[in-house]
């Protein structure tokens, strides 16, 4: 799954590598977001379908259907099973439509059973890029106001073996080669799988994390030595991944 992940790239920084051109859209203003959460605006990139030219847009985390009676759902829909996406009622609009999107990240956090206190992780790219985050996005209007609210959803897959003893999901980590594709085929589903875990890193991290008050860089931060060594312990102790849902706390 995804519950917590880090955006601290400048808006002009994200449109450079996702092909955003500011000339043809304006880009937004973002601060950088070092624990970004369910519920937050944040920066995704999408494909306008008369145009096609890229969008980078600031939208709510946690999905909420056109249908829905009020947002107050969203937060549960932060993130869509990509096997089922196609055909579940909530996101199968969007997919349908090609209401995709990008959610640019420097990495994502994630949470191993720990004696006490789940210990953090955070995963990046191995070699330093951007991840390129496969979502869904939708558009909702309030029947009182007639204001559109526009949210997001990350799709997950099942994890790599690298990954599996924190949680048996992990996000659908696109390679640039196939961004475009996942934007604008009719029937993307052959892009929907894991990154391999030879171009990740992941090291253990404070538990200051685990409140979305905190919020700065020092959250990436490795652990010192003596305690990553106990905490990396924990991923040897799980090697299939079961043991159940080591999402991000429900912390404030």
């Amino acid at each position: 799954m995804c519950g917590r992940f880090v955006q601290q790239m400048p808006p002009a920084r994200i449109g450079e590598v996702f092909d955003v051109d500011p000339a043809l859209a304006a880009l937004p203003n973002a601060p950088p977001r070092w624990n970004a959460a369910p519920t937050q605006d944040l920066m995704v990139v999408r494909r306008h379908p008369q145009t096609g030219v890229r969008h980078l847009s600031l939208l709510r985390w946690g999905l909420v259907p056109s249908f829905a009676k009020d947002p107050s759902g969203g937060a549960r829909l932060i993130n869509a099973r990509s096997e089922t996406a196609p055909e579940k009622l909530s996101f199968r609009s969007a997919w349908r439509a090609r209401r995709r999107c990008i959610v640019p990240a420097d990495g994502f956090y994630e949470w191993a059973p720990a004696p006490g206190q789940r210990q953090p992780f955070f995963i990046r790219r191995a070699d330093g890029r951007p991840m390129a985050l496969a979502g869904l996005w939708e558009g909702w209007k309030d029947p009182a106001t007639g204001q559109w609210l526009r949210t997001f959803t990350i799709l997950t897959t099942s994890a790599d073996p690298m990954l599996r003893p924190l949680h048996e999901r992990m996000p659908v980590i696109l390679p640039e080669s196939d961004i475009a594709a996942f934007l604008e085929a009719e029937d993307p589903r052959d892009l929907m799988r894991a990154l391999p875990g030879a171009d990740l890193d992941l090291w253990p991290v404070s538990t200051r994390v685990n409140a979305v008050r905190n919020d700065d860089p020092d959250l990436m931060a490795p652990l010192p030595d003596e305690a990553a060594t106990a905490a990396m312990a924990l991923l040897a102790a799980k090697p299939d991944g079961t043991g159940g849902d080591y999402g991000a706390p429900e912390t404030s």
